[in-house]
């Protein structure tokens, strides 16, 4: 069998892989094995600048069903071309070998050799005089289709099949069948392009999908609303809160909500179950023409697929009675990308009792081949939780013994805080590579969630607006926000064109669109009953989103990259606001109250990106863009040009490699942003500031020196400052914010730190035992908070062990491992918990407590 690909520069990687078979099953009355179902091993992308060749080669049993069995690396090249060589193989399938014509199994030998440049065509070995009559061929839903890109960069020029496959041949004996491969992977769209890679993403403790990306540069993930109410997220200088600031996606599926009533952009992760993410593509900035709505500070895809195939059951018990239960089922010979995964779990929480949860998820993909080389992909999801939340205590409370650190209010209005959300959602993606590089994408998704959470932030400070009189009720908030939304994406890479042996090109064109129906309420309520005494939203936003882009890819020379493209957005606005025109009470009644209104707008911008490649090991990488945050449908007027948060982002950085053992990159970066958002306490979301912009260093470091051996380590600063005051207004005419101050809630300086380790123990009753042990670890500097105040510094160590014995893994998990007791976040407002006294005017420093030390036993079994 044999596929021709053809390499592009600037980075082009060969593979070569030989199927040998022994003397002895070369014999007249024994066939061997012929792979029907083939899975290209993927070049380690954090290689490719390097330009290293490497030689691996494996053992592995083919059973009588044609399926692999075990597998063992007899020659190593380092952990990253071995993961590379046994994840491809282990989705293969064959004719199984035969003996005088019944299935036997075999053990074979694949040397799979990597290396740069273009090489000469593959040599397929005829049939020898002396063999027997040939295999039967393979039937043609059995033969392997054209290489389709990786799906951990599934927007990156990867593999670009341009061949077609032709009949297996049988080797002679001693000699291969070679099936050859080649391909390239684009440049970065700048050096904070980053790919959390599955060894990244389990170095360190990770109890949700949203902590998997605290692996990379700048980024914090908190909870501080509880585990129904979606993640915090901090990155490069942003307080991006459930999502404002940051793009995020599965599989080209978006999760950011717009308009939603708790904060624009309002992503919860929690649908996606950690054991199914193969990789995590986060790029800080907005360099990349793709990257759409809510890119402000950077976007993060989600890749899913599962390596190790089978069934794996799992059962989790830790502190506060947290019970967790995991089934996993990855079928044998199908592809990574085809599993189904299930959870459920449960806790009492920490501290004083309200933080119990309940939750529960199913996740499955299907990734299946279609006449004319097209692979399509179906992915399927949904996820529900209810949780109580302690809300936030007064620090001058907790320090004079009022109310415990970890405790909420013994107060009607604060026990009642809790939150309830779900989410299910559907995308099908169809592919179709074609020749001399060119690629066809096409994708359809839809969703509907659900969002409901009861929040107290202030105490008893709000006065109803209904009617005046009726005021120190609880200024417990209720938010309503039901989106169903449906939306698709298309995009077509061109073949590259050779002009001269200088310059060459290519072009990208693409398009996206997303359609919600979106319906938000927001009231105050009186617990315990919580019976309502105030409205403050009520109503019904339809909006629509068509993004086009365009990218072009100039290479000059193997050193030079260029790629230039462009974005333009457009967004229409329907908005049914049956609250608007509010008649206050003392006022009379001269209309019905109500107010609907259209608005729409246009955001256009570049993105470009240089790339020079002085050394083998060292690129350097300089990247401009523009992009833009949608507004609040609420906030808009009749006919008024949407006002997008339009946002400017420079790079420029170095990254160098040396061989295995180590890959350091480093970059400054400026943004600016002409209208940021804000946490406002009364009314429970996000606000309005005004323009800020953020300078920043980055410093990130990678080493796998050793087998089984991975850490990675990152620094961020950034000076991050408010450029203009907000307006006074009558109900705030003295903001929070003053100009050239820091900007709130963002930590100056961010360090991560992760590490794991794993080798072979011993062996008990002829098995091996394999152990593993990681840890993370995180600093935050203190925080500026609104108001003059600060928060104090965090330092978090979490910790985990395992022990496998073929089929068998238990796991231990320590998080906060020196029982810090510090704020999961910290604000500062103004607020009155003790409704006998008179209440003040003055702000003060409020905290959300983050959990405990915290220990999770874990027992898998894998069949």
């Amino acid at each position: 069998m044999k596929w021709s690909f053809r390499a592009a520069a600037p980075h082009a990687v060969a593979l070569s892989l030989g199927l040998f078979v022994t003397p002895a099953l070369a014999q007249p009355s024994v066939a061997p094995p012929v792979p029907v179902e083939h899975t290209d091993p993927v070049y380690p992308e954090g290689r490719l600048a390097e330009g290293v060749e490497a030689h691996v080669e494996l053992s592995l049993v083919v059973e009588k069903d044609g399926s692999v069995g075990t597998v063992d690396v007899v020659s190593s090249a380092g952990p990253e071309f071995d993961a590379a060589a046994v994840a491809a193989v282990r989705t293969w399938r064959f004719v199984p070998a035969t003996r005088d014509g019944v299935p036997v199994r075999a053990k074979i030998r694949i040397p799979f050799h990597f290396a740069p440049g273009p090489h000469a065509p593959a040599v397929t070995h005829p049939l020898p005089p002396s063999a027997p009559a040939p295999l039967p061929s393979p039937p043609p839903s059995a033969a392997p289709p054209a290489v389709a890109p990786p799906a951990e960069t599934p927007h990156e020029e990867a593999v670009e099949a341009v061949g077609t496959p032709v009949p297996h041949a049988v080797s002679e004996p001693g000699k291969p069948i070679e099936v050859h491969v080649q391909g390239r992977a684009a440049p970065s769209r700048a050096i904070s392009d980053i790919r959390l890679r599955r060894e990244a993403l389990v170095a360190a403790p990770h109890a949700t999908a949203a902590d998997l990306l605290t692996p990379a540069p700048g980024i914090y993930v908190s909870h501080p609303e509880g585990e129904a109410v979606a993640q915090r997220i901090y990155l490069r200088g942003f307080d991006a809160d459930h999502g404002q600031d940051v793009a995020l996606s599965v599989g080209g599926l978006p999760l950011n909500q717009p308009s939603h009533i708790h904060g624009q952009g309002y992503a919860d992760l929690s649908i996606v179950i950690p054991e199914t993410v193969r990789s995590v593509r986060v790029l800080e900035g907005v360099y990349d023409p793709s990257q759409g709505d809510f890119a402000v500070a950077g976007s993060a895809e989600f890749d899913l697929g599962v390596s190790e195939r089978g069934l794996r059951l799992s059962t989790s018990l830790g502190s506060w009675s947290t019970r967790r239960v995991l089934a996993l089922w990855a079928p044998e010979g199908l592809p990574e990308e085809t599993f189904a995964a299930a959870e459920l779990r449960t806790t009492d929480g920490f501290g004083s009792g309200t933080r119990g949860a309940v939750s529960g998820g199913a996740l499955a993909q299907y990734r299946f081949e279609l006449p004319n080389h097209v692979v399509g992909l179906l992915h399927v999801a949904a996820h529900g939780a209810r949780a109580g939340i302690a809300g936030v205590v007064r620090e001058d409370d907790v320090d004079r013994g009022r109310v415990g650190f970890y405790d909420s209010y013994p107060d009607p209005s604060a026990r009642s805080q809790s939150a309830s959300t779900s989410r299910e959602q559907v995308m099908l993606r169809i592919e179709n590579v074609g020749e001399h590089g060119a690629r066809t994408e096409a994708s359809v998704w839809a969703y509907a969630a659900d969002y409901r959470s009861r929040l107290n932030f202030t105490g008893y400070r709000e006065r109803s607006r209904v009617n005046p009189e009726w005021t120190g009720r609880g200024d417990l908030v209720e938010q309503w926000n039901h989106d169903v939304a449906l939306g698709g994406a298309a995009r077509h890479h061109t073949p590259k064109v050779t002009f001269t042996s200088w310059l060459d090109a290519s072009l990208e064109l693409g398009l996206d669109s997303a359609l919600h129906d979106i319906d938000q309420t927001q009231n105050l309520l009186e617990a315990p009953q919580n019976e309502t005494w105030d409205r403050r939203v009520d109503a019904t936003v339809r909006a629509l989103d068509v993004g086009l882009f365009g990218d072009v890819a100039l290479g000059f020379t193997r050193r030079v990259r260029l790629r230039a493209g462009a974005r333009a957005d457009f967004v229409g606005y329907d908005v049914d606001d049956r609250l608007g025109n509010f008649i206050p009470a003392f006022q009379q009644k001269t209309h019905i109250e109500g107010f609907r209104r259209t608005a729409s707008g246009i955001a256009a911008g570049p993105r470009l990106s240089l790339e020079v490649v002085p050394l083998p090991w060292l690129t350097a990488l300089a990247a401009y863009g523009e992009g833009y945050r949608s507004p609040q449908a609420r906030q808009l007027e009749e006919g008024e040009s949407a006002p997008f948060a339009k946002v400017r982002s420079y790079e420029a950085g170095l990254r160098a490699f040396h061989g295995d053992e180590f890959t350091v990159s480093a970059a400054a970066y400026e943004t600016r942003l002409d209208t940021d958002l804000a946490f406002d306490a009364e009314e429970g979301r996000v606000e309005r500031i005004g323009p800020t912009t953020r300078r920043g260093l980055v410093l990130h470091a990678e080493s796998a020196a050793a087998p089984g051996f991975y850490a990675s380590a990152s620094a961020t600063y950034v000076h991050a400052t408010l450029d203009a005051p907000p307006s006074a207004t009558p109900d705030d005419p003295t903001p929070a914010y003053r100009e050239g101050e820091l900007l709130p809630y963002v930590p100056p300086v961010v360090v991560r730190t992760d590490a794991s380790y794993g080798q072979r123990l011993f062996a008990a009753h002829g098995a091996p035992v394999e152990g593993r042990a990681g840890f993370g670890t995180s600093f935050l500097s203190p925080r500026p908070l609104p108001h003059g105040q600060q928060a104090p510094p965090v330092f978090v160590a979490d910790v985990s062990l395992s022990v496998r014995r073929t089929f068998v893994e238990a796991a231990l998990a320590v998080t906060n491992l020196l029982d810090a007791e510090y704020a999961d976040t910290a604000y500062s407002f103004v607020s009155s918990w003790h409704p006998g006294q008179v209440p003040s005017s003055l702000p003060a420093r409020h905290l959300a407590a983050a959990a405990p030390r915290s220990f999770t036993f874990t027992l898998s079994l894998f069949l």
